[in-house]
């Protein structure tokens, strides 16, 4: 199964109204950027245990470590979870901004350093969250860890 599949299915074994609102958020995502490379990540480890939900990601970024190895990995991340969607915005070095440029704005939303949390996407400004996103798509990133 390529990764369009695995994120059709992901998406589609989702419980509305996230099927529809997870659908909603990719076609946006893909809309602003368009030729992003696409990942799908199941949430589990290379013994095949669960360790987080599963994930579509967008873009590419390289993450550098200190021993001097790198791997890439995506800068935009969409996820369902319990109560709502997640959306993550990688890479950003300043970890509060997020919270204050988009936070005060989104509506009903958790904002982390990198993490977007809302039950629905009636609960919050859908131009803002793609403001945000837009941000992540533009400016890939080389993070140092």
């Amino acid at each position: 199964m390529n990764i369009q599949e695995q994120i059709k299915e992901y998406i589609e074994t989702q419980p509305e109204p996230k099927r529809s609102e997870m659908q909603e958020l990719h076609r946006i995502i893909l809309e602003i950027f368009p030729d992003c490379k696409l990942w799908y990540l199941d949430g589990k480890n290379s013994e095949g245990k669960i360790v987080s939900n599963p994930n579509i990601g967008y873009g590419c970024q390289t993450i550098k470590y200190a021993d001097g190895t790198s791997r890439e990995f995506y800068q935009v991340g969409l996820s369902a979870n319990k109560t709502g969607i997640s959306v993550y915005i990688l890479g950003i070095e300043d970890k509060t901004y997020l919270a204050k440029t988009y936070g005060g704005k989104l509506g009903k939303a958790s904002v982390t350093g990198y993490c977007i949390k809302f039950k629905t996407l009636k609960d919050i400004n859908i131009d803002i969250l793609e403001a945000s996103i837009r941000y992540g798509l533009e400016n890939p990133k080389q993070q140092i860890i």
